[in-house]
Order: C-alpha cells, then structure tokens, then sequence
C-alpha cells in the first residue's frame, strides 16, 4: 500500500471576511451612544407583519414543544411523532398536558396535601 502525500506549492493565507480596516465604517453608532456600546433596535412595525394564520393543531403543537421545554423537558427529534399525535387531540386535552407541564415547571404538587388526602394511591 502506497501513502498519498499532499502537498500544496503556495500556502494559503487566512482571510477574515469579517475584518474591517476602518472601524468607523464597521457599523454606524446609535443617536446618542458612544461607538462602542451596544445598541438597542427598534420596535418592530406591525404593518410589516406577515398575515399568516397557524391552524390550530400547530398552535397546540408549538404550544406544547414550550410547555415541555419550560419544564425543563427538552423534546428530542425521536419525540416528534409523539407530539405530533397529542397536538391532534381536542383542545382541551391539549390545555391539560400544558397545565400539567406548568406545574412541574414550578414545582408544585399537584395534591398540595399530598397524595393520601385526595384518595389517590
């Protein structure tokens, strides 16, 4: 077996697309700001705004995906087709799941005088 060595005749120079010569042309500095401080934007305008209305099972959908990483419960890719199937249940299904998932978001029991006080085993 024979090794390919590669070789390049001229080096390469490193090249920073980002790199500006003059920094005062880099990015214009906000009315009454110093140059180098970060800036606020602006509001957005909402004649601008995209009229584009979601359905409601992706709404429950988003929702859902939220609700899931507000309790701390990141949805992984392999969760997708179980989230795709509780988002297609009633609305009010939908609203239970959240309201669950808030609740373990902010530690709350969901029997505050726990579990034997509510008949559940």
């Amino acid at each position: 077996m024979t090794a390919i060595a590669v070789e390049h005749s001229s080096p390469h120079a490193f090249v920073d697309p980002y790199a500006v010569d003059d920094p005062a042309s880099a990015r214009p500095a906000a009315a009454g700001q110093c140059h180098d401080a970060d800036y606020l934007l602006p509001p957005p305008n909402p004649a601008e705004r995209l009229s584009l209305a979601i359905g409601p099972r992706d709404r429950r959908r988003l929702d859902l995906y939220a609700a899931l990483t507000a309790a701390g419960i990141p949805p992984r890719p392999e969760d997708r087709d179980a989230i795709d199937q509780l988002s297609a249940l009633s609305g009010s299904v939908n609203a239970a799941l959240q309201r669950w998932l808030h609740h373990t978001a902010l530690g709350e029991l969901p029997f505050p005088d726990g579990p034997d006080a509510h008949g559940v085993d």
